[in-house]
């Protein structure tokens, strides 16, 4: 345990009571600050944030705004219903455009492309399934966003982008991406200017009850504060076991420039577990957790080889075929999962928020998840 060292200075003007400390420094928990401050400007808010940068995903995942292919909507229907299915696409909607409320689409970089869903040539099965359900979806999903046509087929579109081995493709006009830094560091500002004090590399060792307060023993000392907001998502579980949130690691490749790059928009196929995107004349691809689910369960970042094999197949077979295309960045972020399609926003003990499981789909709900354990914590 980090003994206090602080000088009179630092104590007084960082580390003093605060009325509400947020443990995490990634969209939710930002977005929850973000909110305690417009509610109640005299709030003295502290993030702690145990990274040099946000952990997690935050500031590692793709930038897709994720509202949802078809065979995702499937299986969403498979695993609730189909109310819950029309209330999370909603819930989604309305938190990438409260996403775009709080920050502009200039300063995020915002561009709605629409997406794709791609199926192989081996997936003609699957390709018709579902495209036997986008009318009933399109009337599902409808008052989620109030336009009645989402889905439609764009088998016509595959040849401009220049696939190999892709069938069939269904587009929804509806979907966008953004840049995860530039809305990172947007947010940091935004949260700095109404004077929250975001502090790095301090880890939550021990959350304990004293009398009238919290105390938050961590690697860089001990903080007091009247209330505490659990962000860390697929690290949620670290501190509350209890709390059922799986972490999935997703692994991620930039290729270098591609000079005449034919892609604008993102990209899915198999469920959503591979996606791909435009970013500044590269191609962004990530996935392939599905290939040992198991073995992703994990809070180490880092790469495999079998998917990275496997997105560098997909690449230059089916992306880019016959291109080479150089891979310049390699990464992973982790995610959090769970059996609910929910995420967790609750009590956890007197006093104690948790807004954590965000299922992959972080930057779509994301504000809306802060904005409720902030709504909580009031």
């Amino acid at each position: 345990m980090a003994v206090n060292t602080f000088s009179y200075w630092e104590q007084t003007a960082f580390v003093d009571h605060a009325d509400i400390i947020v443990i995490g420094s990634g969209l939710v928990g930002l977005s929850a600050a973000l909110h305690l401050k417009k509610k109640q400007p005299a709030l003295k808010v502290l993030v702690l944030e145990r990274g040099f940068l946000p952990t997690g995903a935050s500031t590692k995942n793709a930038g897709f705004a994720c509202f949802g292919t078809v065979s995702e909507q499937i299986a969403a229907i498979k695993r609730s219903s189909e109310d819950e299915a029309l209330r999370m696409a909603g819930y989604k909607w309305r938190g990438l455009q409260r996403l775009r409320e709080n920050l502009g689409d200039a300063n995020i970089d915002y561009q709605q492309h629409g997406g794709y869903e791609l199926f192989m040539d081996d997936e003609i099965e699957k390709a018709e399934n579902c495209i036997a359900h986008i009318d009933s979806l399109n009337k599902l999903l409808a008052p989620a966003i109030g336009e009645p046509v989402i889905y439609s087929v764009a088998d016509d579109k595959i040849p401009q982008f220049g696939f190999n081995k892709v069938s069939h493709m269904i587009y929804n006009p509806f979907e966008g991406q953004i840049d995860t830094g530039k809305m990172m560091r947007t947010l940091l500002n935004k949260v700095y200017n109404l004077g929250v004090l975001v502090l790095n590399n301090c880890e939550i060792q021990r959350i304990e009850h004293r009398s009238d307060q919290i105390n938050l023993t961590t690697s860089q000392g001990n903080f007091k504060t009247g209330k505490v907001i659990l962000a860390t998502n697929a690290f949620a579980n670290q501190l509350f076991p209890g709390l059922k949130v799986i972490p999935g690691r997703g692994q991620v490749l930039v290729t270098k420039p591609i000079p005449n790059l034919k892609l604008k928009g993102t990209y899915h196929f198999d469920e959503g577990y591979y996606y791909f995107r435009n970013i500044n004349n590269r191609v962004l691809f990530g996935g392939g957790r599905n290939l040992d689910l198991k073995a992703e369960e994990t809070w180490e970042f880092g790469q495999t080889d079998l998917v990275k094999n496997k997105l560098t197949a997909y690449l230059n077979e089916v992306i880019l075929p016959g291109q080479n295309a150089k891979i310049d960045y390699w990464w992973s972020g982790i995610m959090g999962f769970g059996e609910d399609i929910s995420p967790i926003v609750k009590q956890v003990e007197p006093n104690v928020f948790c807004a954590v499981r965000c299922n992959g789909m972080g930057v779509a709900m994301g504000s809306l998840v802060g904005e409720e354990v902030a709504e909580l914590a009031l």
